[in-house]
């Protein structure tokens, strides 16, 4: 048994009879709290959903353009952005409702019905697939859904009846919004008709009459200062210019031209609904701030209660408390510690001292004194002790990951000295056996002399090999891209076995300038093992392919092939390269995986269909580039052994 468990059994019995008559005597009050709380969640969902409404009818409005004249697909895009973030603000505010009304659930649900048919709606009007009139009257019934949420919370338990009068005249404003934005969105339509249709022209009517009707409705159940908002806001020029627009073409008879474009009705009535949203917005905040004073007033009222009814219990149980949550938070703060440090802060200091330079400046004991103590919990008893024994492990720990770091840089260094002698060693070499060459007439001495520049090449090869191991590169770049196949015939070249190098199918890919050295080098270590680890009389086919703006290297051997288990090992060291340096002994793979990193190449080994292993290497766009056909761009090339 924990020790939370052992602690709440001591004080539950005594509790157990003193909170059933509390709760008892507590209902009333609690009751109306709670009911006063879930009303002020339903209004925030009701501002919600308001914010819906608003956006909806500027995405109906967006659409109705795109669908009328086949322009404004990036406005109509815009508009249904903003529409789906006001969907995610509703559904999470709705997923915060516990108990809502009859008719305003069922408003609800209407209204997670239409959300979710509201994507293929938006796809219908991308593609002009559904008459304008459907499309139109899918958003007007599920904006209806939303007005009809926030009228019917007003029949919820306990609401008095001020409160009520205010959420019915807030729903009415809204409805009032919406029936100006249908007037928006009929008068648009009308346009690209030619006019009004009777049709059309009634239901502009029925739009201003509804508008008056829903105003009406507002000033009668509101208080005055909100008509006096309402008023004040719709009597400036703005409302006023949009306010004639509209009598203008309430003037207009069915098939006669309204003399007004669409993008001076959209501009004004626009203008005016923004003035409306402003209102109803001020509205919204006033009843919000209503209902949540009521909620707190009854809150604390139902707080007072039960502060009276269980003081002196209270004391007591908090003391207890005390002395328990102090020792098993301080167990739980010293169990996260250690959890933390597992997970995440030992692995990542780890990874961080693994890096070149790490160590810079700083010895073991500084780099284990900044990483800090990972647990506070400390002090003179038994859970503090515990604390500082964890925190002497994590310092301990982290010191000597920095003396094996200091090793690894160090071993690092010795490996970039030896790589630079030996390279300097063997360009001396190559510039003697160059000397000699120029002088050398007898064919037999010619070939020895051959022999030995190769060999030159494949040392120089693993010198750069150590330089790859250590995190140096060559230093060498070339000043123009090269065809792929001039740099597999480099890559062939520094090997001992060039010649079972046989080439398959080449396209016509140039390489990067910058890469090409590294890319040759990579090749070689994997024409390197395929020459190794294959019958000495078989050859070793490489195939380069364009792959859209990619390329991808293939190597082809007749081998034994390479067991499951390590195939999964190999490839994983070549998708993520060891930090450190250490595979020397067995390099070749460990350096590819190094060079592949490096310029974002894609390395993978793979079972052949028959004998062997397949090695893809798949160089990405930014290495690649198209050059100019010429000899030996493409085609079937063959290595020669170096001159």
């Amino acid at each position: 048994m924990r020790i939370r468990q052992r602690l709440i059994l001591l004080v539950s019995v005594p509790l157990a009879v003193t909170v059933t008559f509390s709760v008892l005597a507590l209902a009333p009050a609690t009751s109306r709290a709670v009911d006063a709380n879930r009303m002020t969640d339903m209004v925030r969902t009701a501002q919600a959903a308001r914010d819906l409404v608003h956006d909806l009818q500027r995405e109906r409005s967006a659409a109705t353009t795109l669908v009328t004249d086949g322009t404004g697909d990036t406005g109509f895009r815009k508009r249904a952005t903003a529409t789906d973030r006001s969907v995610a603000a509703f559904t999470a505010r709705r997923a915060e409702l516990s108990d809502v009304p009859g008719k305003a659930r069922e408003a609800l649900d209407r209204v997670a019905e239409g959300l979710d048919a509201l994507a293929p709606l938006r796809a219908q009007a991308r593609s002009g697939s559904s008459a304008l009139s459907a499309l139109v009257f899918r958003y007007r019934i599920l904006i209806a859904d939303l007005v009809s949420y926030r009228n019917g919370i007003a029949q919820a338990d306990g609401v008095p009846t001020d409160v009520a009068d205010r959420l019915h005249a807030s729903a009415a404003l809204t409805r009032a919004g919406e029936s100006l934005g249908q007037q928006q969105v009929t008068v648009l339509r009308a346009m690209s008709g030619g006019g009004f249709t009777p049709a059309s022209q009634q239901t502009f009517d029925a739009t201003r009459l509804d508008y008056d009707d829903a105003v009406r409705t507002m000033y009668s159940l509101g208080p005055p200062e909100w008509r006096s908002l309402l008023e004040r806001r719709l009597s400036g020029p703005r409302a006023l210019g949009a306010r004639r627009l509209e009598d203008e073409i309430a003037r207009r008879k069915p098939e006669e031209d309204l003399s007004v474009t669409a993008g001076e009705w959209d501009a004004a009535t626009s203008k005016r609904l923004d003035l409306l949203r402003s209102v109803e917005k001020r509205i919204d905040e006033s009843l919000l701030r209503s209902v949540t004073a009521d909620s707190t007033r009854l809150a604390w009222w139902a707080g007072s209660e039960a502060l009276l009814v269980v003081a002196a219990l209270v004391a007591t149980v908090l003391f207890a408390l005390q002395l328990g949550s102090g020792m098993v938070r301080r167990l739980r703060d010293l169990r996260n510690a250690a959890h933390q440090v597992a997970s995440r802060g030992l692995p990542q200091a780890m990874r961080e001292l693994s890096r070149s330079g790490a160590l810079t400046g700083m010895t073991a004991e500084k780099v284990a004194e900044r990483t800090g103590s990972p647990v506070d919990t400390t002090g003179g008893d038994e859970i503090g002790e515990v604390g500082e024994a964890f925190n002497a492990v994590h310092y301990e720990a982290i010191r000597l990951a920095a003396q094996r770091a200091r090793t690894h840089e160090k071993f690092a260094e010795t490996l970039v000295g030896v790589a630079r002698r030996g390279g300097q060693l063997t360009s001396v070499m190559v510039s003697e056996l160059d000397a000699v060459q120029r002088d050398e007439s007898d064919p037999e001495r010619m070939e020895v002399l051959f022999a030995l520049d190769h060999l030159a090449v494949r040392m120089e090869r693993n010198t750069n090999s150590l330089l790859v191991l250590a995190g140096h590169g060559q230093g060498r770049v070339r000043s123009s891209d090269v065809p792929c196949s001039s740099v597999i015939v480099a890559a062939a070249q520094q090997i001992e076995r060039f010649h079972r190098v046989a080439g398959r199918a080449v396209d016509d890919v140039h390489i990067a300038a910058r890469v090409v050295h590294d890319l040759a080098h990579l090749l070689a270590e994997l024409l390197d093992n395929a020459t190794r680890f294959s019958p000495p009389d078989s050859e070793v086919g490489v195939s380069v392919w364009r792959l859209y703006d990619r390329a991808v290297v293939t190597v082809v051997d007749e081998g034994v092939g390479i067991p499951p288990e390590r195939l999964a090992l190999l490839n994983a060291d070549l998708a993520e390269p060891r930090t450190d340096v250490g595979g020397v002994r067995s390099m070749g793979l460990h350096v590819v995986g190094k060079l592949a990193a490096r310029h974002g190449i894609a390395v993978e080994l793979r079972d052949s269909s028959g004998p062997g292993t397949i090695a893809e290497v798949t160089l990405p766009a930014a290495l690649v580039t198209t050059g100019p056909r010429g000899p030996g761009g493409d085609g079937v090339f063959s290595p020669t052994p170096p001159p």
